[in-house]
């Protein structure tokens, strides 16, 4: 543990789960979700760009995102609610290309997903929540790119049975497949 920080490797390269810095007392708690010497003791050099925060109602599903170029690593946490989070590796060179791993990120465990250059990302909103996005690059809107959140191939495992009904912008009902994904050049970083 560096700096009371807890990093825990997933199965996915690159892709780290961890627990932040919180000092809990009578009046409640300090959290600590970022620091830059904790991160790169980890081999993370996450230069932070932007901060983003959506809310999103319950059985909102946003995803699967990602920046053809410029690419942004994010440091997802969710600040209230609790949300499915998903990442998916979209490197060709990677030996987990196309795979996809989930995890429940809450207000009440706090951790956050460290999501590298590379992948894709999505949530499922389980209840009414905040979502904080850390990133290490700008969003461009003309770099803007996604796959579909329910592909055949990738086989994403959300946790529907938990919402009554998808909510899902037009824009996310209509990302390409992964199979057209990977024909249009294949790989996100």
């Amino acid at each position: 543990m560096t700096q009371n920080f807890s990093f825990e490797k997933t199965r996915l390269a690159g892709l780290w789960l961890i627990k932040p810095f919180i000092a809990p007392d009578e009046r409640g708690c300090l959290i600590k979700d970022y620091s830059v010497k904790a991160f790169a003791d980890h081999g993370l050099a996450h230069e932070l760009k932007e901060v983003f925060y959506t809310t999103s109602r319950r059985g909102v599903l946003r995803g699967l995102h990602f920046q053809r170029e410029k690419q942004q690593a994010k440091l997802v946490r969710c600040l209230g609610g609790k949300i499915y989070d998903v990442a998916v590796d979209l490197r060709a060179a990677s030996p987990t290309f196309g795979q996809w791993q989930g995890f429940c990120l809450s207000e009440e465990n706090s951790e956050e997903l460290y999501v590298p250059e590379g992948f894709g990302h999505g949530f499922l909103a389980l209840e009414p929540s905040m979502v904080s996005y850390k990133c290490s690059e700008a969003f461009y809107a003309e770099y803007d790119d996604g796959i579909i959140w329910n592909d055949a191939d990738i086989k994403i495992d959300w946790p529907l049975d938990l919402v009554e009904g998808l909510i899902l912008s037009r824009k996310d009902q209509a990302l390409p497949s992964f199979a057209q994904f990977r024909r249009q050049g294949g790989s996100a970083g």
